[in-house]
């Protein structure tokens, strides 16, 4: 007889687990923008198409039908615009890092996966790019690590 085990959400990361999401999605969101680390790369703009996937816990939407309760795509959609105009970065790495933080930090993602990818960037290849997945910081974390800070002698 085998041991029976509670479902776990299929956004189980390392030990930690996190509860069932909404995810909300955005694409082959294609813009242009000056990225990338060679001569050629640094003065014209080029394609870059990403897919965002933002999710909360059962987002309150589900039961209020209202759009604040959830992730505006919408919103997202013009905060990416913003971020293809005025970024200074050079890797696709710290491009999908910038995304994932403001799903975070202004739309309230508990996990965000982002992809960007140059297509076309070499004749034989498809597409280059990076995948990234974050989660946001637990609340009481700023709080432990506060604790942590008392507890610990000054130097």
């Amino acid at each position: 007889m085998t041991a029976r085990h509670p479902p776990v959400s299929s956004l189980e990361l390392g030990a930690t687990a996190l509860p069932a999401m909404n995810v909300v999605f955005i694409e082959g969101f294609t813009g242009h923008t000056v990225i990338g680390i060679h001569d050629s790369e640094l003065h014209q703009p080029q394609p870059i198409v990403v897919d965002v996937h933002a999710g909360r816990p059962h987002a309150r939407a589900c039961d209020t039908d209202r759009i604040a309760d959830t992730i505006d795509y919408g919103a997202v959609r013009l905060r990416l615009q913003a971020l293809y105009r005025d970024h200074r970065l050079t890797l696709l790495e710290a491009f999908a890092e910038a995304i994932a933080h403001l799903l975070i930090d202004e739309f309230g993602a508990a996990w965000v996966r982002v992809k960007v990818v140059k297509p076309r960037k070499f004749d034989d290849v498809e597409a280059v790019g990076v995948v990234i997945e974050r989660t946001a910081p637990s609340p009481d974390a700023g709080a432990a690590a506060r604790v942590l800070r008392l507890l610990r002698p000054a130097p």
